[in-house]
Formats: C-alpha cells, sequence, structure tokens
C-alpha cells in the first residue's frame, strides 16, 4: 500500500489520478472526472484549489 509520509504533513506525494479542476466565475473551484467529463466536487468551503489535482487551462 502506497504511503504519503510524514503523516500529517498536508501534502501528497503524486498527483491525483484522471481527476482535473476548473474555476468557476464566482470563484470556486470544480473537480470533472476526467473519464466521463462529469463534474464531482464543488469546494465551496474556501476559494482555493483542490490539492493534488490538476488544473485546466
Amino acid at each position: 500500500m502506497a504511503k504519503n509520509a510524514p503523516v500529517g504533513d498536508g501534502r501528497r506525494i503524486g498527483a491525483v489520478k484522471s481527476r482535473s479542476q476548473t474555476q468557476t466565475h464566482s470563484g470556486h473551484w470544480v473537480k470533472r472526472d476526467a473519464d466521463t467529463g462529469q463534474f464531482m466536487d464543488v469546494k465551496t468551503s474556501d476559494k482555493r484549489p483542490f490539492k493534488g489535482v490538476r488544473k485546466e487551462k
């Protein structure tokens, strides 16, 4: 099983596979499944991007 040591430092080693994210007009970030193109999740807690997910151009 893969480990992202040291635990608790708030970082991920490597990127999240088959995901991307884009920013909406309101400034929130939306996570998208790269295989199907469906939107998966909207980050509404703050206007910072998801960690470890690549950004779309």
